[in-house]
């Protein structure tokens, strides 16, 4: 039993000494082949500081917007309750601030809304054809090999189904690329950013989208409303009972106050809290990081491919 014990015990002890060799000559064959490994790693530096050096820089706008509430009537509840099913057979929003708010937010981000947007603001150049921003002319260059400046028409060569001038659905994806929507869930703030390379651009396409957004949301509940009013209108023709129509004409006050209210008010589901601005500091590329990434990465292959030739010459020894 004695000698099976001392056995195990000398067994763990060469292994353990076996390991320590195993390290010690994984230290010595590393430092045998360190200007391979020093090799290795310039050139991934080098070519990690030429890419950071390749990318442009790009610019974040942004603006900080709060939902406008639009405040209801106090006999609001009331009156609808009284209708019954009249409301919900018309349409007619009895809902608060917060329903418009998230149907805004998904509106913004909605394809039908950024391709309409893009469209109407004719983007698509400085969307899909920048080559870069010369910021001491202030100036956008386009890569002539995708759009001629002159004619304003798209000359790059792509393959079917894709055309000359990108699609919609190429520019949605493109946009969405750049755009970014937040909502704050504690404070319900909203925050849009534009990314690009050229900063008043940023600016100008942040300050354009809550200007739409604003405008697409009236725009629907003002049609929403004037339904609302014909419909209305029709019920207090048909009715005599003067309890129903004192609840119908109610309920079209508060269509009337709806369109006055848009009418009025520019800022119609988000009231600008801290508008965009130009920004004078680069948001990317963080170039250090890129190149201490690189460097990193390179010293790791180098390891590897060390590593590798160790573990052959093992087997074949």
């Amino acid at each position: 039993m004695e000698t099976s014990k001392l056995n195990t015990e000398d067994g763990y002890q060469s292994r353990f000494e076996k390991d320590e060799v195993d390290v010690s000559e994984l230290f010595t064959v590393v430092a045998s082949r360190k200007w391979f490994l020093f090799g290795i790693t310039s050139i991934f530096a080098v070519l990690s500081i030429a890419l950071s050096l390749s990318l442009p820089n790009i610019y974040k706008s942004e603006v900080l917007l709060s939902p406008a509430h639009e405040s209801k009537s106090s006999n609001l509840g009331g009156l609808a309750g009284q209708l019954g099913g009249i409301a919900g057979l018309t349409g007619i929003s009895l809902g608060g601030g917060d329903d418009k708010t998230t149907l805004a937010l998904e509106v913004l981000k909605s394809r039908q809304f950024i391709k309409s947007f893009i469209e109407k603001h004719d983007l698509l150049p400085d969307l899909m054809a920048v080559k870069e921003w010369e910021q001491g002319k202030n100036e956008i260059v386009y890569d002539e090999e995708l759009y001629d400046v002159d004619s304003k028409t798209w000359v790059r060569d792509v393959e079917p189904p894709k055309t000359a001038k990108p699609s919609r659905q190429e520019a949605y994806i493109e946009f969405k690329k750049i755009f970014e929507v937040n909502e704050a869930k504690d404070t319900g703030y909203v925050t849009i950013s534009i990314d690009h390379q050229s900063p008043e651009i940023a600016q100008r396409w942040v300050e354009l989208l809550v200007m739409e957004i604003n405008q697409t949301i009236k725009t629907m509940d003002v049609v929403e409303a004037k339904k609302s009013i014909k419909f209305l209108e029709e019920q207090l023709s048909k009715n005599d009972i003067a309890e129903l129509k004192t609840v119908l004409f109610g309920l079209i006050e508060e269509q009337v106050k709806t369109i006055m209210f848009s009418e009025s008010r520019a800022e119609y589901v988000f009231k600008t809290i801290d508008p965009a601005i130009v920004p004078e500091l680069k948001h990317s590329p963080k170039r250090a990081v890129i190149c201490v990434a690189g460097t990193v990465f390179g010293f790791i292959v180098g390891i590897v491919i060390i590593l590798i030739g160790l573990f052959r010459n093992g087997q074949k020894g």
